[in-house]
């Protein structure tokens, strides 16, 4: 309340001597003031004294304001006394009046003045009205904001009077309070910035020093040269004007001298042209042969591309009459045993085709290999006839969409790959990683998406650490390690043959891996991911590092547990998304009482290594090592989306899990598998696959807490009952008293 009886604020001191009743008429009078001084006039007028009027009007003297209301009683020497800001303002104006006249020409300036001085002294006279000009501009706009400011504080005082109560007063002196901390605030950034300009200033000015004594060196130098050139000139001259001297010449000498060289210089100009022709020739005949060239190239190409699309088409002819005899040998049966002899016949002669034979030309084509890039059988070897003839029809669709495929799809992602610079995590990088990385960029788009998981765990040295306790130290697990190493991939090279490095760098990632995780040490499935990760980087310690990112960043705690709870859960969790996007299939497989869970367990396991055919297991793993485990439940639900048709064919429940056991390996369009995997699958939000995995998590500890108090109460009442013999029967102490007898 005290503070609303204070008086009205004051207007601003720069502005004291300014009325404000009458502002608009000192403006007028001022700019009147400096338009009359403009005035040519026939005398040089000096600068008026400081103590003259603005204006030719005789000069006022304001009144004093009535005093406020509200500050009836109060001492005038408790009003705002003049601030050097206002003094600031007042010698601004007067400086700026004091500079409204200029130097004119006196009248008796001399007559015999040339045009030229007069020129001279116009330019001169034009060159201080414009700076006359700037400086009343700028007075002008200073007045501006004076007159703002004004109106500011009057609008404030007007509110502060219009007020009707105390409060409303005590919150307008509030309001201007805060507007002064403001202004504080501001003024303590200006000053902030002014010592920060002031030191970029002086490092300027160091700059400047430095530079100006680096041009006071080259100006040394350049001096020194002009001396040395001087002199040489001087040289030059002297030697023109006293030439040293020379035998003399016998007339006849020089003139054969010159005439010899005459006709050298003709011989030579004669070759110049004879090369100039030759060369313009030459240009010309390399031209059309180049056009040749790119002809030549562009119909190789051609005949390339329509060579791998025949090859191609012949593997589908080829897997198509594989696919014939099959069918036509499960419809015979052994009705016919002549038929069916030569049914055997033709279909071992089938087997025994090579993929591509050399043709008259002399072009060979792609064959199929027997192994891939990464050392996977491309035809694996079955003991029944029937499944080496379905494997030999699978790696001919392989061939037939890798080389359909190549042109289309693979180059111009190879060019994308190799245009793409520093990898950063984006959404087209998204994109290329789910349709797959190029097999010269793959270790290294690897390397970087296993630093992104791993980069709060890893160490430097902690690989060498972890490989010298394990062979300071056996572990637990090395047992079954050793087991299971020869288990890895038989159908890859690289595991299976004696004199190959992979099994050794396999124990040891496997062995460090133990250690580093003791909760995990070893499950059954690690094998396989630590052998993906070697194939692909073919580092120890870069694979050491994949198994560490899957394990331990990428899926669920207790994924590889030995209650396997995590890999249960998600079982259950593609049950119910299967049953949602695949509602047909689900239904036949439940009318035929087939559980998936033995099938698919193993995928999510092992990511796949076992089931899909390298080059999409590999592309899988792509997307998987950058988004995580929602990639597993896309391709699961793509596989069986991919093979929906054949599996809805089958009628019983044998004939179904024989064909699932294998059904992953006839998968080869991986573009078609990719495309059902994140368009025909969609939507498939993240938020639902976490709550239905925490749904389920739940539930199976219930089952496992249920599980556990019934044994528990079965071993309480097996330890309360005593053990009754059947009559006939001792029991083990007797028998062991009557041999001691």
């Amino acid at each position: 309340m005290a503070a609303a009886l204070q008086p009205a604020p004051a207007m601003p001191l720069a502005l004291q001597n300014i009325s404000l009743k009458h502002l608009g008429t000192e403006i007028q009078n001022t700019m009147y003031n400096i338009r009359g001084n403009r005035q040519p006039q026939g005398t040089v007028h000096g600068p008026p004294r400081a103590d003259s009027p603005l204006s030719g009007e005789p000069q006022r003297q304001e009144q004093p304001s009535p005093p406020e209301p509200s500050a009836t009683g109060k001492d005038p020497a408790d009003s705002p006394k003049p601030t050097a800001k206002s003094f600031l303002t007042t010698n601004l104006i007067q400086k700026a009046k004091c500079q409204n006249s200029f130097p004119l020409f006196a009248e008796g300036l001399s007559r015999n003045r040339t045009a030229q001085e007069k020129a001279l002294a116009l330019e001169q006279q034009v060159l201080e009205l414009t700076k006359e000009l700037k400086s009343q501009k700028e007075l002008v706009r200073i007045l501006h904001k004076a007159l703002e400011a004004a109106q500011q504080e009057k609008r404030a005082s007007c509110a502060y009077l219009a007020a009707a109560e105390d409060k409303d007063r005590l919150e307008l002196v509030r309001h201007k309070v805060r507007q002064i901390t403001e202004l504080g605030r501001r003024v303590e950034a200006l000053e902030q910035e002014r010592e920060s300009l002031v030191q970029a200033v002086s490092l300027r000015e160091r700059q400047v020093q430095e530079l100006q004594q680096h041009v006071q060196l080259l100006m040394d130098k350049n001096q020194a040269k002009q001396q040395v050139i001087c002199m040489l000139s001087e040289k030059v001259t002297q030697d023109f004007v006293q030439p040293p001297q020379q035998p003399p010449v016998l007339p006849d000498a020089a003139d054969r001298n010159f005439l010899s060289q005459q006709e050298k210089m003709e011989h030579l100009k004669d070759d110049m042209e004879a090369y100039r022709t030759q060369n313009h020739f030459l240009n010309s005949e390399i031209h059309q042969v180049t056009k040749i060239w790119r002809k030549v190239a562009e119909r190789e190409k051609a005949l390339l591309m329509k060579c791998a699309y025949l090859q191609a088409k012949n593997c589908q002819v080829e897997s198509k009459y594989l696919t014939g005899l099959r069918r036509l040998q499960e419809a015979m049966g052994n009705e016919a045993h002549e038929s069916s002899e030569l049914l055997r016949e033709l279909i071992q002669e089938a087997l025994q085709w090579e993929a591509s034979e050399t043709s008259v030309d002399g072009v060979e084509l792609s064959p199929i290999s027997e192994y891939d890039e990464y050392g996977f059988l491309t035809v694996p070897s079955y003991e029944v006839e029937d499944l080496q003839l379905l494997a030999k029809i699978q790696a001919l669709e392989v061939c037939s969409h890798h080389l359909l495929a190549h042109e289309a799809v693979e180059r111009p992602l190879r060019e994308r790959w190799a245009a793409l610079g520093e990898l950063t995590p984006s959404v087209e990088l998204k994109q290329l990683l789910r349709a797959g990385v190029s097999r010269e960029h793959r270790p290294r788009v690897w390397r970087w998406l296993i630093r992104l998981r791993v980069q709060h765990l890893q160490t430097p040295g902690r690989y060498q650490e972890l490989l010298g306790r394990s062979q300071a130290c056996r572990h637990p697990a090395a047992r079954q390690i050793e087991l299971d190493l020869n288990r890895t991939f038989p159908n890859n090279k690289h595991f299976t043959c004696p004199t190959s490095s992979f099994p050794d760098k396999l124990r040891r990632v496997l062995l460090a891996f133990s250690w580093q995780n003791p909760s995990i040490g070893y499950c059954q499935g690690l094998n396989r991911l630590a052998a993906i990760a070697l194939l692909v980087l073919d580092e120890e310690e870069s694979a050491f590092w994949c198994l560490v990112a899957i394990v331990e960043t990428i899926m669920p705690p207790d994924y590889y547990s030995k209650t396997l709870i995590a890999s249960q859960v998600d079982q259950r969790v593609l049950q119910d998304l299967l049953l949602e996007k695949l509602p047909k299939l689900m239904a036949h497989l439940g009318q035929h009482r087939v559980d998936l869970s033995f099938i698919t367990f193993n995928w999510f396991l092992v990511v796949f290594a076992d089931s899909l055919i390298s080059s999409i297991l590999l592309q899988v793993w792509d997307a998987f090592l950058y988004e995580g485990t929602k990639v597993v439940f896309r391709y699961a639900l793509a596989i069986f989306k991919y093979n929906e048709e054949e599996i809805l064919r089958l009628r019983d429940s044998l004939e179904i899990y024989q064909y699932l056991r294998f059904f992953t390996k006839t998968i080869c369009n991986s573009r078609k598998l990719m495309v059902i995997a994140f368009h025909d699958m969609n939507p498939f939000p993240m938020k639902q696959l976490r709550q239905l995995r925490a749904a389920y998590r739940e539930r199976l500890e219930a089952e496992l807490r249920e599980l556990e108090q019934f044994k528990a109460q079965y071993l309480e009442t097996r330890a309360s009952m005593a053990p009754v013999l059947p009559e006939g029967c001792t029991s083990e102490d007797e028998g062991e008293g009557e041999e001691e007898a």
